[in-house]
């Protein structure tokens, strides 16, 4: 919600070199310049192996070659998206009072940041809740029973590691040959309709996939974030990504060199064009909008430009004045002003 400030100020406060000068017990509009800074989120997965407990049988007695054997994780990074975040700039206050002359007419945020001049308060709209539904069914944690097939009295009286599973094999195989009885159509008492067939397949499909997971492994799979915030005036910003360690630091031999480069591009005015006649200079108001300069920023991986972007960044702006002719007349101006820049978004009379 928007609010209009009327700051007294009990101290003097004088910041920067395009700061305004605020005087003890001087009542004044204060608001202050935005600042920006930059946001990356790295996105990455990690990939977890667990081997089987006969694992070094998968070969021998499923014929599969791409079972887990060791225990290990894999990282992938996957991408970065750049953002911005808004703060106050408190070294560059301005202030607005009754003898600069024009209706002190301004909408500043809590933040302290200009948002408007002349603008109507905006209503605050409460979001419809249902206290009864704030919760759906389909967000509800489920609790799922891990129904493993019981182990044959085979498996149990094996004397070996190696006879066990080649029980445990033995019992996978069983497994397959009913599920294909039963699609076709070869077994004395089927599932009495479509609907209970599909939960006896699934059972069955449950049953097999916890035991082949003895030989095979499991994996699984996880998306994990980094949320990284930088200045963009300090220089360019080195992290380091491995496939076996996710984010490390330089002394990890095995990892990638994660860059982000930063190019500032600060905003300057340009001086008037000189003409033949000398031009009276416009009075100007107290009320003055940023204009904001920019940053390169490009974040490199193995060679390759994963993002790049050019921001807008409020602090390598300059403060220009508007006219004092704009708030003249019967009609006052409404100017909307960007809070994440300082410049203006609109102005209308």
């Amino acid at each position: 919600m928007k609010k209009i400030f009327l700051v007294l100020l009990g101290a003097c406060m004088l910041c920067g070199a395009n700061a305004q000068v605020v005087k003890q017990d001087e009542p004044a509009l204060v608001y202050y310049s935005p600042k920006t800074s930059i946001s990356l989120d790295f996105k990455y997965t990690v990939e977890t192996f667990e081997p089987g407990i006969y694992a070094s049988y998968a070969e021998a007695m499923l014929g599969a070659t791409d079972a887990v054997k060791e225990n290990k994780k894999e990282y992938a990074l996957k991408s970065v998206q750049i953002t911005t975040s808004t703060s106050t700039d408190y070294d560059r206050p301005h202030k607005v009072t009754a003898e600069g002359g024009i209706p002190m007419l301004l909408t500043i945020n809590g933040k302290g940041l200009l948002t408007g001049y002349n603008v109507p308060m905006a209503q605050e709209k409460k979001a419809a809740s249902n206290i009864y539904n704030s919760t759906r069914e389909k967000d509800k944690p489920k609790t799922m029973q891990n129904r493993i097939a019981p182990y044959p009295e085979e498996v149990l009286k094996a004397a070996t590691p190696m006879a066990q599973a080649h029980e445990v094999a033995k019992q996978i195989f069983h497994l397959r040959e009913t599920r294909m009885y039963l699609l076709n159509g070869e077994v004395e008492h089927a599932p009495a309709d479509g609907e209970a067939m599909k939960l006896v397949l699934a059972e069955l499909d449950k049953q097999e996939q916890a035991l082949t997971e003895l030989f095979m492994g499991k994996r699984s799979k996880r998306i994990c974030h980094k949320h990284v915030s930088l200045n963009p005036e300090q220089a360019d910003k080195l992290y380091f990504f491995s496939d076996e360690n996710g984010f490390t630091d330089a002394e990890n031999v095995d990892a990638d060199t994660i860059k982000v480069a930063l190019k500032a591009q600060k905003q300057t005015l340009m001086p008037p064009a000189v003409t033949g006649k000398k031009q009276k200079a416009p009075a100007l108001s107290q009320i003055v909008y940023n204009l904001p300069g920019s940053c390169d920023v490009n974040v490199l991986y193995k060679g390759r430009v994963m993002n790049k972007r050019t921001i807008s960044v409020a602090q390598f702006g300059v403060d220009v004045p508007l006219s004092r002719d704009l708030f003249t007349g019967a009609n006052l101006p409404v100017i909307v002003f960007d809070e994440k820049t300082g410049n203006i978004k609109s102005i209308s009379k």
